[in-house]
């Protein structure tokens, strides 16, 4: 069976994280194996990055070079393996989270980065891409009401609210340029929220309607 790569993406609060479960249990319950990763990270080379990426400050350029030196160790040890075994990959952010966080947070230039994924992501065929983008889109304003107090913010989530204007701004762009993007709307309740995930995957054939998962 031919692997499945899908990807969740949204600003900080947007609650992407929370449905992994429900993904995972829906698709295993197709008969899928699943593996599920996150990026920065999923390898401990990979990890050990995410936390200097995550608390150490540094300018746009060495942010960038570390995410994508984690994203090589991840595609290579991780993303590859299984997509080759016939698995889906849920991974919790890849490359549009780089354009969007670095690229139109930071105000990286994308060139460069688009540069870097063609090294890190080339593969025999085409560049690898997700099959499908999950694309939790929430107000900076709301996304910034969720996170406050729920934890000791890293250095991207205590980034004031322009910081992720500019960052949905991103993901809006890349979104419009991609058709395997499917914008769900992340201000709804969380059982919204799923039924409107599982409308996108039923819709696009990668699982079956009334598959009775449940976030």
């Amino acid at each position: 069976m031919k692997g499945l790569f899908l990807t969740l993406e949204g600003i900080d609060g947007a609650g992407k994280s929370s449905h992994i479960d429900a993904l995972e249990a829906l698709f295993k319950a197709q008969g899928r194996a699943v593996t599920r990763t996150r990026e920065p990270g999923g390898t401990p080379l990979a990890e050990s990055l995410r936390t200097m990426i995550l608390e150490q400050p540094m300018d746009p350029l060495t942010e960038s070079l570390l995410v994508f030196a984690a994203r090589r160790d991840h595609v290579v040890r991780v993303i590859d393996p299984a997509l080759a075994r016939g698995d889906v990959v849920l991974c919790d952010r890849f490359t549009d989270a780089t354009f969007a966080y670095q690229g139109a947070g930071r105000g990286f230039d994308p060139a460069v980065l688009s540069t870097l994924e063609a090294w890190v992501q080339a593969a025999p065929q085409a560049l690898l891409q997700p099959d499908i983008t999950l694309w939790f889109d929430l107000p900076p304003e709301t996304a910034a009401e969720r996170l406050a107090g729920a934890r000791l913010p890293d250095k991207f989530e205590s980034q004031p609210v322009e910081f992720f204007r500019r960052v949905a701004a991103g993901y809006a762009a890349r979104a419009a340029a991609a058709p395997r993007f499917a914008r769900i709307d992340a201000s709804r309740s969380r059982e919204q929220v799923w039924q409107q995930v599982e409308a996108v995957l039923a819709e696009r054939g990668l699982v079956a309607a009334d598959s009775g998962a449940r976030a």
